[in-house]
C-alpha cells in the first residue's frame, strides 16, 4: 500500500497545483458571496475528484484481471496517458504570455461575483472531472490504484490519500478566510495575482513531468 501511495501523490500534486481553479477559489473568497461560494466549489471539486478516481479504480481493476500485477492494458494505458499530458504541457508553453502581454484567463470568471452557491459547486465539479488535465491526472492515480493488487480497505485508504492531498489547494485558502476573515483578502488577492502571471509556466513544467514519469511506469508495466 505505501508504494502505491507513493506513486499517487505527484498526480495528487499535480491535481492539487492547478491555478486556474485556485485562483477561481480566491474569487469567491473575495466576492459578496463569499462563505457560500467558496465551499459549495470546495464540495463540487471534491466530489469531481472522488468520482472520477472511484471509476478509474473499478475500471482498471476489471482491466488488471484481478492480478496484483499490473497488465499490458494496464501499461498501454498509463503510456497513453502520458503522451496525452506531455502534449498538454507543449499547449500550455506554446499558449504563455510574452513580453508585457497580460494572460488571458477564462470569460467565465467575470461572472464569478454573481455566482451562486449551487453553480460554484457545479463549476468545482467541472474543473475537478472534466478538465483535461485533472480529468487524466486522477485517471492515471485510479488506474495505479486498481491495478496495484490491493485489497478494497486498501484501495479506498490511498484513493482517501489521493483525494485529500488533491483538494488541499482548495481547501486551505477556504477553511482560512472561514477561519480569519477579511484578513486574508490582502494575501489572497497577492497570490491570484501570481498565480494568474505564472499559470502557463506552472502547469506546462508540471504536466511536462507529470507525462514522462506516467510514460516511464507505463513502460514499466508493459
Amino acid at each position: 500500500m505505501n508504494g502505491a501511495i507513493g506513486d499517487v501523490l505527484p498526480l495528487a500534486l499535480g491535481v492539487a497545483i492547478s491555478p486556474v481553479p485556485i485562483i477561481a477559489a480566491i474569487l469567491m473568497l473575495l466576492s459578496r458571496r463569499a462563505r457560500g461560494t467558496s465551499l459549495g466549489f470546495l464540495l463540487g471539486w471534491t466530489l469531481g475528484v472522488v468520482v472520477v478516481v472511484t471509476i478509474a479504480i473499478l475500471v482498471s481493476g476489471v482491466a488488471a484481471g484481478g492480478s496484483a500485477s499490473a497488465s499490458p492494458v494496464v501499461g498501454i494505458i498509463k503510456i497513453v496517458l502520458g503522451v496525452l499530458l506531455v502534449l498538454l504541457a507543449i499547449g500550455q508553453w506554446r499558449k504563455r504570455p510574452h513580453g508585457d502581454t497580460a494572460p488571458v484567463m477564462p470569460k467565465w470568471m467575470a461572472a464569478i461575483d454573481s455566482m451562486t452557491p449551487m453553480k460554484a459547486a457545479g463549476l468545482g465539479f467541472i474543473l475537478a472531472a472534466i478538465n483535461p488535465k485533472n480529468l487524466m491526472l486522477t485517471i492515471a492515480a485510479g488506474v495505479g490504484i486498481g491495478s496495484a493488487g490491493l485489497s478494497g480497505g486498501q484501495q479506498v485508504a490511498v484513493a482517501a490519500v489521493f483525494v485529500v492531498v488533491s483538494i488541499i489547494t482548495i481547501a486551505a485558502p477556504v477553511a482560512g478566510f472561514l477561519v480569519t476573515g477579511d484578513r486574508l483578502r490582502g494575501a489572497l488577492d497577492e497570490l491570484r495575482t501570481w498565480l494568474t502571471a505564472n499559470n502557463a509556466v506552472i502547469m506546462s513544467v508540471l504536466l511536462l513531468v507529470l507525462g514522462v514519469v506516467n510514460i516511464g511506469h507505463g513502460i514499466g508495466a508493459l
